[in-house]
């Protein structure tokens, strides 16, 4: 009975001493601190009625302005419902980093005997001793684990917010395209019109009469096509926002923002994308939790099951006195203590502790790989973000004013009867075609620079969602 005693004191020491609690927040302070240090952003775990109903508020409140890009993202980090379950994950993360941190619950086992006179009843009480010395070594890792559930979070909180941007830029450039077609198709009326007068004086033939209306219908045909990619895009955004029907009806800013003038530098970009990126540092934690799990599986590697049971037993017998008829009682009382050791006899932790060890090796050769694959995509959005950002300069500066003025000096010299309504044909489309590739140019950077971000952060890029500019193109939405 002392060792019985021994025994449950230091399970009751153990149970003080590393006990770990459910904290009010279900883990989200650290990703809300990370969130708003890295994003300048507010996020949330809503869980009851009435914060479901705030933050409904504060969305509808955002979408009565112009919806700028920081809106779209606040408002996703607040109603987008698949953000929400991957804060249920982490709650559902702590609730098993509590439990595993816990000591093993002894076992109680009573059994009963009994014949004619006597009665036997034994009481055990069983505890997992290695359960019991290893469990510091298990609240290790799962504080480990529970720590990478909290970066794994962030993760799905920042691919977001990465995912938000890039369809805020398409959506706004969708509807940009739209406003300028529009615009174009309103200035070729005129032309149009005209080309109608001369043909019924029959000043213009009917070859360039059917050239002219064709570019028209040809206008109303990209028209009809460019409010249908808006309207697409739009929906896309506000699926991501996670909006419902009746919070729908919001406005995008008709044109896109102008081009930066100063843009990053890509002095340390490389070394801050090590220590920000967030699958860096899941991928280190996942590495640190193996190296913790691989000791443990080498201190217990020939022995995994240790058992002490304090025993009691209370044995009755009765006898008869042959003379008087009496009878008597007699009761006797034992206790002991027994210890249940496995025998390694065929399993002596070998293929334990391989699985272990390959499971750290695989582990650190990910590490390496997320460390090589973070400065390459950091190098590659940033050319991209470069690029980008060139071109569309160019566009801006150069390609759109030189359509400018070839369209300008032609009517100049159609009005002097030097050209012909075919050639002022030909100069209207190329300066439309060049201002429909100059909103893509610019499209671009700013999808550009998204993935930029993604990449500095740890979500990865968006792959072929951003392509060159066509070199027909240019640079401003102005015409």
């Amino acid at each position: 009975m002392k060792i019985a005693h021994w025994l449950w004191t230091t399970a009751f020491v153990s149970l003080l001493g590393g006990c770990v609690t459910l904290s009010p927040d279900g883990g989200m302070s650290s990703v809300v601190e990370r969130i708003a240090a890295d994003e300048g952003r507010e996020t949330a775990k809503v869980e009851t009625p009435e914060k479901d109903i705030l933050t409904q508020s504060r969305a509808r409140a955002l979408l009565k302005r112009g919806l700028g890009v920081n809106d779209a993202v606040q408002i996703a980090l607040l109603r987008n419902k698949g953000l929400q379950a991957a804060y249920n994950e982490l709650g559902i993360s702590e609730a098993r980093y509590v439990h595993d941190s816990l000591p093993p619950n002894p076992a109680l086992s009573i059994s009963k005997m009994s014949a004619h006179l006597e009665l036997d009843i034994e009481r055990k009480l069983i505890a997992d001793l290695l359960s019991l010395a290893t469990l510091p070594a298990r609240q290790d890792i799962a504080q480990t684990v529970w720590r990478k559930a909290q970066l794994d979070a962030v993760a799905a909180t920042v691919r977001l917010t990465a995912d938000v941007r890039r369809q805020y830029w398409k959506a706004v450039a969708a509807r940009a395209q739209t406003q300028y077609l529009v615009e174009a198709r309103a200035a070729s009326e005129n032309l149009a019109e005209l080309a109608q007068k001369l043909g019924e004086t029959g000043a213009l033939n009917r070859l360039d009469q059917g050239r002219e209306f064709a570019f028209y219908a040809e206008l109303s045909a990209e028209i009809a096509r460019a409010r249908t990619q808006e309207q697409v895009e739009k929906e896309r955004l506000t699926r991501l926002m996670g909006l419902w029907q009746a919070d729908e009806r919001y406005e995008l800013p008709r044109t896109l923002p102008p081009l930066p003038g100063k843009l990053l530098g890509p002095q340390a970009l490389e070394a801050l994308a090590l220590s920000k990126r967030v699958d860096v540092q899941i991928a280190r934690l996942e590495m640190e939790k193996t190296a913790k799990e691989l000791g443990l599986t080498q201190a217990t590697r020939f022995v995994d099951a240790i058992e002490l049971s304090a025993a009691e037993s209370i044995s009755k017998v009765r006898t008869i006195d042959p003379v008087t008829g009496d009878i008597s009682a007699e009761k006797n009382l034992a206790r002991g203590a027994e210890l249940t050791i496995a025998i390694p006899l065929f399993d002596f932790g070998e293929a334990r502790s391989r699985e272990a060890q390959e499971t750290y090796l695989r582990a650190a050769n990910l590490l390496a790989e997320k460390g090589v694959n973070a400065r390459s995509e950091v190098r590659e959005t940033y050319m991209a973000y470069k690029g980008a950002h060139d071109v569309a300069r160019l566009y801006q500066s150069k390609v759109l004013p030189l359509r400018k003025l070839i369209q300008d000096e032609s009517m100049l010299h159609y009005n002097g009867m030097l050209a012909d309504l075919f050639v002022l044909l030909q100069d209207a489309r190329s300066r439309i075609l060049s201002n429909v590739a100059a909103i893509d140019a610019r499209r671009d950077f700013f999808l550009a620079e998204a993935d930029l971000r993604a990449a500095l952060t740890g979500v990865g890029i968006s792959g072929s969602d951003v392509k060159p500019a066509a070199a027909a193109g240019g640079g401003d939405a102005a015409h």
